[in-house]
């Protein structure tokens, strides 16, 4: 039998009071060292002040399984500026692009369509043309998760300033493929 997880909406203040139960979900799910805890909070912090905000929590009572949140990209933007620079001629994919910040699940809860059902509410209705994010540079479930709903890679191989890890850029156009 398929469990079945509520989702809630989370608006700025939502996000910004939860966002030690997110940390969590990151941290686990990303098997991220403690060192990063301070600073990733600022920036989700930071990120939720931006246009177009939108974020969604799974939750298995009162517990976070899972959750996602993205914004309108514009220049000026860490992250926008970086990527746009790299893909050169391909930078139209962030013309009118929501960048999907983070997209996480705790490790016990991977597997059960929370991902996917996350990426595929935050999108619904965004007016934006496109989505994009970045991702590890490996064949993760979670990229084979993304090309299934219908993003392809921009860019690979993709080094943000000071990470040792590869990354790939990927993008969607709106609306993301019907699931099957």
């Amino acid at each position: 039998m398929r469990r079945s997880y509520g989702t809630i909406t989370l608006d700025r203040e939502g996000f910004t009071a939860r966002i030690d139960q997110l940390i969590a979900v990151y941290m686990a799910a990303m098997r991220a060292p403690h060192e990063q805890l301070a600073g990733r909070q600022l920036i989700m912090a930071g990120h939720s002040a931006y246009p177009g905000f939108a974020a969604l929590a799974s939750m298995d009572d009162d517990e976070v399984a899972g959750f996602c949140y993205g914004f309108h990209g514009t220049p000026g933007q860490w992250w926008h500026d970086r990527v746009r620079a790299a893909l050169g001629d391909r930078g139209g994919w962030l013309g009118d692009c929501l960048e999907l910040a983070e997209l996480h699940v705790r490790p016990e809860y991977q597997g059960r369509g929370i991902g996917s059902g996350l990426l595929r509410l935050l999108t619904i209705g965004r007016p934006e043309r496109t989505v994009v994010l970045s991702t590890g540079d490996s064949e993760t479930v979670a990229r084979r998760m993304y090309r299934h709903t219908g993003f392809t890679d921009l860019l690979t191989g993709f080094r943000f300033d000071g990470v040792e890890e590869p990354y790939a850029i990927m993008g969607a156009e709106l609306p993301l493929k019907p699931s099957r």
